[in-house]
C-alpha cells in the first residue's frame, strides 16, 4: 500500500535550508492502522503531505497504492488524490452556507459509486450520516453542530467514496477528551469495516494505543530531532498554504 525508500524533504526558511524528513526505508500494508506520533516539528505532517501527493519530495521514492507519485504531474497527483485518498484535518474545512449533507454530497464521486439519481444520492449520504449518530442532522449547518458532530461530518466526507487510503492530520486535536476517543474509535471502526489503510497523526498517546500499530516518527526519520519553534511557525505558514 505505502512504500517509502530514500525520501528527504526540506525547505527554505529565513535564507537557511531547513531539512524536515530523511527516511532511509518505511512501509505499511493494506488494510493496516496505524497512529504516528512524535512531537511538533518532527515532520509528521509532512510526511502526510508527501503520502497525499501535495507535496512532492526532493529525493526517493514513494509508492501508494502502486503509484511512484514523483511521476505524476500536479494535475495528475490532484485525480491520483481525488481517487484513492481520504483526508481529514483538525480544522473541519466545512463550507459554512451547506448543511451536513451537502457538505458531504460535494466531495461524491457518482460514477465511481454507481450513484444514478438524486434520490439514490440521498438515500445513500443519509445511510453514512447514520452510521456516525447524525441522520437526524443531516440538513443542519456547520454552524448549528457541535464541533465533534462537524468533525464526523467531516470523517464521512472522506470515507464515502471509500479511498483505499484514509489520511487524518490530528483529527481530533480541537476537542474534548471524551469526544476525541470517542471519535478516535469510529474513524478505526469505519476503516475496519471498510478494509481501508488508516495513517493518523496524533500527539496523543493515549488515543494512539487504540491503534493496533503505533510508529514513533522518530523512529523512521533521521532527522531525529524537531525544528526550532521560530521555524516551526514558519513553516506552519507554509503548510497551511499547501493544504
Amino acid at each position: 500500500m505505502l512504500t517509502i525508500t530514500g525520501l528527504k524533504k526540506q525547505f527554505r526558511v529565513q535564507g537557511s535550508v531547513l531539512p524536515i524528513l530523511d527516511v532511509p526505508s518505511w512501509q505499511v500494508n493494506q488494510g493496516e492502522q496505524v497512529a504516528l506520533t512524535g512531537p511538533s516539528g518532527s515532520g509528521k505532517s509532512t510526511l502526510l503531505h508527501l503520502i497525499s501527493g501535495i507535496a512532492l519530495p526532493d529525493e526517493g521514492c514513494l509508492e501508494v497504492n502502486g503509484v511512484e507519485l514523483g511521476r505524476l504531474n500536479e494535475s495528475e497527483r490532484d485525480r491520483f488524490r481525488a481517487s484513492f485518498i481520504g483526508y481529514v484535518l483538525q480544522d473541519f474545512h466545512l463550507l459554512p452556507s451547506l448543511t451536513a449533507r451537502q457538505n458531504i454530497a460535494i466531495a461524491l464521486n457518482r460514477k465511481r459509486l454507481g450513484l444514478a439519481s438524486g434520490k439514490s444520492e440521498k438515500r445513500f449520504i443519509l445511510e453514512w450520516l447514520d452510521r456516525v449518530g447524525l441522520a437526524d442532522r443531516a440538513d443542519h449547518l456547520p454552524g448549528q453542530l457541535s464541533r465533534g458532530q462537524q468533525q464526523r461530518v467531516a470523517i464521512v466526507r472522506a470515507l464515502i467514496n471509500q479511498p483505499p487510503i484514509v489520511l487524518a492530520d490530528e483529527p481530533t486535536g480541537s476537542l474534548d477528551a471524551e469526544t476525541a476517543a470517542s471519535l478516535t474509535s469510529l474513524l478505526l471502526e469505519l476503516a475496519q469495516a471498510g478494509g481501508q489503510t488508516l495513517l493518523v497523526v496524533t500527539h496523543d498517546t493515549g488515543l494512539a494505543s487504540l491503534f493496533p500499530r503505533r510508529q514513533d516518527i522518530r523512529e523512521v526519520n533521521r532527522i531525529g530531532r524537531p525544528i526550532s519553534p521560530r521555524a516551526a511557525a514558519d513553516y506552519a505558514s507554509r503548510e497551511a498554504t499547501l493544504a
